[in-house]
């Protein structure tokens, strides 16, 4: 009962990309339009989401009902000093780790919150984080709490992380348990839990946004280099200690249907035989929900097969054949007009992507189930999956919350704030060494990569430059994980940044030939605030609760 105080905390975290931590989130962002007009995260970005139809509420009880467990645990460190095992010494295995992930997932918790909800008080101007919950709060008393300043949240979240690591073991791996008979409680058993090195990955995702324009406006350089450092961290860990025989590498591509991916920092527990993804984004012709739409302005991101962007005129981009000669990550993530669709990539002809306005069975506004920008989602689709059959074959899924590239992206954006992007002195690495790994690692598809890359040497002769070129491969390398919607935040600094419309790609049929209008409006973004609203229903419960500014009606 006592681990289960712990354990629950893992339960309570999503499985799967498909909700508003996940895809749906980028229904908010300029990577994506919602093919449904009442899902929540849309009516949140076009300005019509109501006190009655908040998505996020349930994620500020989620996130303080795991709290409240982590804190029973931690009080007076009754769970430390719980005997779990006779044998002293397995004991003390399982007391150290439980007492590390109490502590890891208190900082992950408050961490979400943070994220989510830490904004610019309606009343006081100032910027607000959450209110943080140290200890067991007592139901039969009052609650009335108010929220810690954005600094004070950082501050106790990075301090959580640094005791958690204090008590982990650095990675849930057998080869670091050499004594065989402790593997039953410690070791790759335990892969899954937060471990030393996810404590690392949380504290640079926290200094990465507190670095960012909008939480640092006097641009303290030490949080860029503690988000540098703490990033440096996990890639070294990876590099040097998980690179063993059938570990991680570098090279090879990220596999989103592998539970057990050395890519992954810390991850869900996957779904087994899971078609979820696929009836997400496969369009209704395919038995799909076309649920999701990709934005003509997350195509035009990605470069061309040369590297170059597709404004630079050396990149050879023809508006007029506007898929051919892509980036090899293009043909990954993006289903596009005419593309036939083949089992694992290679094999039998499944299906063909028909977006053209004058027949075309996919096009937008066809039916229902077909996206509205006619862009599909190929990114986390199994290609092995076809409903049609004899034998249907489904594989699993998770969610993974941190990465090695995410890492990566993180250590490039911060280390070329303190250094430029050229620099390896520092942290025994450069930016763009960092960038290079992006870029020439293979596809989802298992395509290769650049194997010259004169654009990355360009802009990384520009600090500024080079800080555009991350933030647009970290763009395509996040897009779909619900990660834009915070990045895009935390980066601007005007309600206009984020208020822009998002376009889609109208497509007419001339007897097998095909044009391209890129200037149809998708939709028109209408965002009142540049923060998530506190719930509604504990702005009524606490009065001195604050809310988050441009939420006027949720006050």
């Amino acid at each position: 009962m006592v681990q289960g105080l712990v354990g629950q905390c893992y339960d309570n975290m999503p499985r799967l990309y498909n909700d508003n931590e996940g895809v749906y989130m980028d229904w908010a962002t300029d990577d994506a339009v919602s093919t449904s007009p009442t899902q929540a995260t849309r009516r949140l970005a076009v300005g019509s989401l109501t006190t009655s139809n908040d998505p996020f509420s349930t994620y500020w009880t989620r996130d303080y009902n795991s709290i409240k467990l982590v804190n029973m645990f931690l009080k007076d460190r009754r769970g430390f000093n719980t005997k779990f095992i006779t044998t002293a010494r397995w004991d003390s295995l399982v007391r150290y780790r439980l007492q590390g992930e109490a502590f890891a997932l208190r900082a992950w918790f408050h961490w979400d919150l943070l994220q989510k909800f830490g904004g610019k008080g309606i009343t006081s101007g100032k910027m607000l984080g959450i209110p943080l919950v140290l200890e067991p709060i007592d139901i039969e008393k009052e609650i009335n709490l108010s929220r810690n300043t954005y600094d004070e949240c950082v501050k106790q979240i990075i301090a959580d992380c640094d005791s958690a690591y204090r008590y982990l073991p650095i990675a849930h791996r057998d080869f670091l348990v050499p004594n065989v008979a402790d593997r039953v409680y410690a070791g790759g058993k335990y892969w899954g839990r937060m471990d030393g090195i996810t404590t690392r990955a949380i504290k640079s995702n926290v200094y990465l946004t507190w670095a960012s324009p909008r939480f640092n406006p006097t641009n303290d350089v030490a949080r860029w280099d503690s988000a540098a450092a703490n990033a440096k961290k996990v890639i070294d860990f990876k590099l040097k200690v998980d690179n063993v025989s059938g570990g991680f590498n570098p090279t090879t591509a990220v596999n989103w249907f592998d539970p057990n991916s050395p890519e992954i920092v810390i991850s869900a527990r996957y779904t087994s035989s899971s078609d979820v993804m696929e009836r997400l984004f496969y369009p209704g012709g395919f038995q799909g929900n076309g649920a999701v739409g990709a934005t003509q302005e997350l195509v035009n991101t990605f470069p061309m097969a040369n590297g170059y962007p597709i404004s630079d005129p050396r990149s050879n981009y023809d508006p007029k054949n506007p898929y051919l000669n892509r980036d090899p990550r293009f043909y990954s993530i993006i289903f596009y007009n005419n593309e036939q669709v083949k089992k694992n990539n290679t094999g039998a002809l499944m299906y063909t992507i028909e977006n053209w306005n004058n027949g075309g069975k996919d096009a937008a506004g066809v039916k229902a189930t077909n996206c509205l920008t006619n862009y599909y989602i190929k990114k986390m689709v199994y290609m092995g999956l076809n409903w049609a059959d004899a034998s249907i074959t489904r594989t699993n899924h998770t969610k993974m919350f941190i990465r090695w590239t995410h890492m990566v992206l993180n250590f490039a954006e911060a280390a070329n704030k303190v250094v430029g992007p050229n620099d390896a002195t520092k942290y025994g690495l450069s930016a763009k060494a960092a960038m290079q790994y992006i870029r020439t690692r293979k596809t989802y598809d298992g395509a290769s990569m650049y194997a010259t890359d004169p654009y990355l040497s360009e802009v990384a002769g520009d600090p500024a430059k080079f800080d555009s070129f991350v933030r647009d491969e970290r763009r395509i390398e996040t897009c779909f994980e619900g990660m834009r919607f915070f990045d895009l935040r935390r980066w601007s600094t005007t309600l206009a940044e984020l208020n822009k419309s998002v376009h889609m790609v109208d497509i007419t049929n001339n007897a097998g030939t095909f044009t391209y209008d890129f200037t149809k409006v998708a939709e028109d973004r209408k965002f009142s605030s540049a923060y998530l609203p506190i719930p509604y229903v504990e702005i009524l419960r606490m009065s001195k609760l604050e809310q988050n500014e441009g939420w006027d009606g949720w006050k």
